[in-house]
C-alpha cells in the first residue's frame, strides 16, 4: 500500500513519509499553480513552491528539472484536461443526434469556455505573456493543431473565405475566454459565454460572403 507524504513521530522526533511519485508530483503541481497565479512566472521562486507543497527543491528538481519545466508540465495538464473536455462534449453531441457541424462546435465550444472560468487562474496565467522562452511558440503550435481540427469538425471548404472563417472562429473563442477568465463574477462569465457562442452563429462558415 503506498504510504503518503505527511509528518509522523520517529523514535520521538519529528521526521516524514515520502508519498508515492505521483503524489509527489501532484503536490508541486497544485502549489506551482497557485504561485505562479500570486506572483507570475518571473517572480516565482522554486522555493516559494516547495515549501508550500510541503516538498524539497531536489524533489521538484528531480520530477521537472526546473522553474520552466514546472511551467510547461502545468500547461500540458491543463492543456489535456480542456482537450479531453472539449472532446467529451463535442462526443455527447453527436451521440445524442446532433448533426449541424456548427452546433456541434458550439458545443465544444462551450466546453472550453466553461474551463475558462473554472481554471480562470490557469486562463489568466498562460495568457498573460510573462512565460519562459519557447512557452509561446508551444501555444501557437496547439492553436495551429485546434484551427486545423476545427476546420474538419465544421467540414469547411477548402477556399478562403472558409479558411479565414475557421481562423476568426478559433479566434474569437480564444479571446472570449481571456475575458470570461478576468470576469468578475460567474454572472458576468455566463453572460459572455452566451454572447461569444451567439458571434460563432453568425460567423458559421457555410454562409458565403
Amino acid at each position: 500500500m503506498a504510504r503518503t507524504a505527511g509528518s509522523v513521530a520517529v523514535g520521538g522526533k519529528s521526521g516524514w513519509q515520502w508519498g508515492t511519485t505521483a503524489e509527489t508530483r501532484r503536490g508541486l503541481l497544485e502549489a506551482a499553480r497557485a504561485v505562479f497565479a500570486e506572483d507570475g512566472f518571473t517572480n516565482a521562486s522554486v522555493a516559494k513552491v516547495v515549501e508550500r507543497a510541503g516538498s524539497s527543491v531536489g524533489s521538484l528538481y528531480h520530477h521537472f528539472g526546473g522553474k520552466t519545466e514546472l511551467f510547461i508540465a502545468l500547461w500540458e495538464d491543463f492543456r489535456g484536461e480542456r482537450d479531453r473536455i472539449v472532446t467529451e462534449a463535442i462526443a455527447k453531441a453527436q451521440a445524442g443526434g446532433e448533426t449541424d457541424p456548427i452546433n456541434v462546435f458550439v458545443a465544444g465550444a462551450r466546453a472550453w469556455l466553461g474551463l475558462s472560468w473554472t481554471h480562470r487562474d490557469l486562463e489568466l496565467v498562460f495568457t498573460s505573456g510573462d512565460s519562459p522562452p519557447g512557452f509561446e511558440q508551444l501555444r501557437r503550435e496547439h492553436g495551429r493543431v485546434w484551427v486545423r481540427d476545427s476546420g474538419l469538425l465544421l467540414n469547411v471548404r477548402n477556399n478562403a473565405h472558409g479558411r479565414l472563417t475557421v481562423l476568426a472562429l478559433t479566434m474569437l473563442i480564444g479571446e472570449a475566454g481571456q475575458e470570461i477568465a478576468a470576469s468578475s463574477s460567474k454572472r458576468q462569465a455566463n453572460a459572455l459565454t452566451a454572447e461569444a457562442l451567439k458571434m460563432v452563429r453568425k460567423l458559421d462558415p457555410r454562409l458565403e460572403a
